[in-house]
């Protein structure tokens, strides 16, 4: 893809809200317009690569790199057999990573995910021995059928990157990402994620049936971008640029939630950061520099929904955040500027 196509000139592109950058040097916007076309060459890659078992479902795709490159947790729900353990064996592979995979049960304890102090015998020393969680993508399969004290197990290193064994803090290598699994369907044995867990997830995801063809498709994988790579393209999205009228109305749409009426708790500060990483990433996806309005309600329903709570009246009424959270999206009004031409 020719790189000149990142940075747009035309009226319409302006319209966009991101064509004005007076203050960079001609010398900034290359380095900038080079990172970004790696980072949609490499996603481009990384997407026809995992096509190969999410046949079909593009947006799935899209929103696993757009949390990919937000350095952010992914909750998958839907039922079982719907290949979500396929899809996060094909991320890891895709991009060279270390892969994990924990079956949460109702006898699991934290130590079976951070790890655990052990006596040597032969060294006559206590040494510590890293849990699964130590790895670069971690598969939590079924995390609400552990009790919550081993779901808790997770909240350091999914927000601090790090787990703590025994006063000994290890920290997790890069990039890392959860991958967590639920079932919204099998209520008996399950203990519902706290709302602090919830937040600590970047975007819930709903996979759906695949079709029968996509069944058959279980082609060999093959690798296609390493971690320093990743790490790169993390970088490289944090200079999309969010022009200032388009950063108040993702504020502006966040905190609607938070006066909602019929939200007994909003969307928490972290979601409106989050929210602004991953529409970077959805702009440099599109190979674009800039945010635009569309990118943030695109991935809203994503970022903010799992992070709403609502009252039990409007449950039992039938209400879902999903359609509160429309009704917000409708009623902010969306910026527009003129162009500048």
């Amino acid at each position: 893809m020719p790189s000149g196509r990142i940075f747009l000139t035309s009226c319409v592109d302006r319209l966009a809200l991101g064509q004005r950058h007076e203050s960079r040097t001609h010398g900034d916007r290359m380095i900038e317009r080079d990172h970004l076309a790696e980072v949609r060459n490499v996603a481009a890659r990384l997407h026809t690569n995992v096509a190969q078992v999410i046949v079909g479902n593009d947006a799935v795709i899209d929103l696993l790199l757009v949390a990919l490159l937000s350095d952010g947790h992914v909750l998958l729900e839907d039922v079982p057999g719907t290949g979500k353990t396929m899809i996060a064996k094909t991320f890891a592979r895709s991009l060279d990573c270390q892969f994990a995979r924990i079956q949460f049960t109702a006898d699991l304890l934290p130590s079976d995910i951070i790890g655990i102090n052990i006596f040597n015998q032969q060294t006559s020393q206590f040494e510590v021995r890293p849990g699964p969680v130590v790895t670069q993508l971690l598969l939590a399969d079924e995390i609400n059928r552990a009790g919550p004290r081993t779901q808790a197990a997770l909240l350091e290193a999914m927000e601090e990157r790090q787990v703590t064994i025994e006063h000994q803090c290890i920290p997790l290598p890069h990039p890392f990402l959860v991958l967590a699994t639920q079932n919204p369907v099998e209520l008996a044995g399950t203990f519902p994620l706290p709302e602090a867990q919830l937040d600590r997830f970047l975007m819930r995801i709903t996979l759906g049936y695949p079709g029968e063809e996509d069944e058959h498709t279980m082609l060999s994988r093959f690798r296609d971008a390493t971690p320093h790579e990743v790490r790169k393209m993390q970088d490289a999205i944090r200079t999309v640029h969010m022009e200032s009228i388009v950063e108040d109305y993702l504020v502006r749409l966040v905190r609607a939630t938070r006066v909602h009426p019929a939200i007994e708790l909003g969307a928490s500060p972290r979601a409106t950061l989050a929210l602004y990483r991953t529409s970077q990433a959805r702009a440099a996806l599109d190979g674009r520099s800039y945010v635009l309005p569309d990118d943030i309600k695109q991935l809203a329903p994503a970022v903010l929904t799992h992070r709403l709570v609502l009252p039990t009246q409007m449950t039992l009424r039938g209400r879902e955040a999903q359609e509160i959270l429309a009704e917000i999206i409708e009623t902010v009004p969306t910026p527009v500027e003129e162009p500048s031409v």
